[in-house]
């Protein structure tokens, strides 16, 4: 059965929100959850997110935030979180790793922190029991997959195209993906551009899929409450797990 991991931006619009649509989801068909943390440059996020990402920060939005809702979510729905270096270091990594360990967090996703950048926090990832997701991009030359993914946990990330988030470009991954798997057992998952329409050709030969922009698009709709865009983020979320494993 190939996983789905979907992204949402936490406390977009609100905290509760956040919660009860996590909570939700993971009745629905998500296997994980990638919880982002607002900030203030997501440089490789697309407009969609940036938005709800510019939004929450403009809203308040504190990182203890973070900790409360994963606290109340990563008991039932496996957790991650996705954001970029500088927030999680302005927290010192030495403390945060074994909190977010305590609080049920599984792994960290940050898209700007530079593979040889995050050997130096190896030890305390190892040290926490949380993952350091792996990138890969089809920029890399297969010496440079083999040395990201040689150590790569619980999942890696393949990015689905050079670009942002959202966008869908159409493209052939088997060889890359083919390339990844030559080199580690650990299951692919891919990301970037991931939609209803996508989903079924990106997911093959990969383990599953990371959804982000498609869930955000639905949150972002004025013409819906809340109690609406839970149930048309569930109804995505079960197209899309039907869409990878036919």
């Amino acid at each position: 059965m190939k996983k789905l991991v979907a992204y949402i931006t936490s406390t977009y619009p609100e905290k509760s929100f956040t919660v009860d649509l996590s909570l939700s989801l993971g009745e629905h068909g998500v296997d994980m959850l990638e919880l982002g943390v607002p900030f203030s440059d997501p440089v490789a996020d697309g407009p969609l997110i940036e938005k709800t990402s510019h939004i929450a920060l403009k809203n308040g939005f504190k990182f203890r935030e973070l900790l409360e809702i994963s606290e109340i979510i990563a008991p039932k729905v496996d957790t991650l979180w996705m954001g970029y270096f500088n927030s999680f270091y302005q927290q010192d990594m030495s403390k945060l790793l074994p909190l977010a360990s305590k609080l049920g967090v599984s792994g960290l996703i940050i898209p700007d922190l530079p593979h040889e950048e995050a050997l130096r926090y190896s030890d305390t990832f190892k040290e926490s029991a949380i993952s350091n997701i792996s990138f890969v991009a089809p920029t890399d030359s297969k010496e440079r997959i083999k040395e990201i993914v040689s150590g790569a946990q619980k999942f890696i990330y393949m990015v689905a195209y050079t670009g942002i988030t959202g966008s869908g470009t159409a493209e052939d991954l088997q060889p890359f993906i083919n390339s990844i798997k030559e080199f580690s057992n650990t299951p692919v998952y891919v990301g970037f551009g991931v939609n209803t329409k996508t989903a079924k050709e990106k997911a093959e030969g990969a383990d599953g899929v990371i959804v982000g922009s498609a869930f955000i698009e639905i949150l972002l709709r004025d013409d819906l409450d809340y109690r609406q865009k839970i149930q048309k983020c569930n109804e995505l979320a079960k197209i899309i797990k039907s869409e990878i494993n036919p």
